[in-house]
């Protein structure tokens, strides 16, 4: 039938704009599922993120050597901040003589980090700081940090905490109201592994299922991260220098590329 006839026929012109409207809707339909499924032609270029906690995920709210000096004003710790962060940094970079730093809750080893820090001995006062940083309210998530992890899940990337810590860490992300965003969450101290051992990074990319070669690893230690994490063909970027905020870790894995 000519065009001209079809608009004179009130059935016909009813159909056709059925018809065009139904396309409109189904055009429509395709693009709401192209943006839900991440941006449009965003798709990820990594299949799992692994990402180190203290230092990384896990900011202290405060400076150490500030809380470590403000508590211990009532235990008698007169040192300066100042000293009290060179002797932090001295003592937890020290070797430690046994297999794990960070066995069970990791206090013999910040018992010695303490006292190095401020020459306070006092079990009270040790006490009290190890307590201090069990609670999430010690600590902060990076700016954008929750909302990255929550883009990257919905994308369908793989995500797990490989962290050289003690028990108090599972807490710790439930207090911050992280931890159920994580597909794995690999503890030194429960697997007898710390960073750069293979076998810590290895027990967390088998828990979320994805190949080393199909995976990225986010921490802020040149050698427990970056030196580990490259030893097993894991790509990493350092914390700091490589990315600086969790936007350009999610702009680097959701990208216009094909996924590897």
């Amino acid at each position: 039938m000519p065009p001209a006839a079809a608009a004179r026929c009130p059935l016909l012109r009813r159909a056709l704009a059925a018809l065009r409207g139904g396309l409109s809707r189904s055009g429509m339909a395709r693009r709401l599922v192209a943006a839900s499924a991440g941006g449009g032609s965003r798709a990820p270029a990594y299949a799992g993120l692994l990402l180190d906690a203290g230092g990384t995920l896990l900011q202290v709210a405060r400076p150490v050597a500030e809380t470590y000096a403000s508590i211990g004003r009532r235990y008698g710790v007169t040192k300066p901040e100042k000293g009290i962060m060179e002797g932090f940094k001295r003592a937890f970079s020290a070797p430690w003589p046994k297999t794990l730093r960070y066995q069970g809750d990791g206090r013999p080893f910040w018992r010695i980090v303490v006292a190095e820090a401020t020459n306070c001995t006092d079990d009270d006062y040790f006490e009290e700081v190890y307590q201090h940083y069990a609670h999430g309210d010690a600590w902060r998530l990076p700016d954008g940090a929750d909302t990255t992890l929550r883009e990257l899940k919905d994308a369908g990337v793989k995500l797990a905490v490989v962290s050289n810590f003690d028990t108090r860490l599972r807490k710790l992300l439930k207090d911050l109201d992280v931890s159920d965003m994580f597909d794995a969450i690999v503890v030194s101290s429960e697997v007898g592994y710390e960073k750069p051992a293979p076998e810590i990074f290895k027990i967390a990319l088998d828990q979320i299922g994805v190949d080393a070669n199909k995976a990225v690893h986010v921490g802020d230690d040149e050698t427990a991260d970056k030196a580990g994490a490259n030893a097993i063909g894991l790509e990493c970027w350092l914390w700091g220098a490589d990315v600086k905020t969790f936007s350009e870790i999610r702009d680097r894995i959701l990208t216009t590329d094909d996924p590897k």
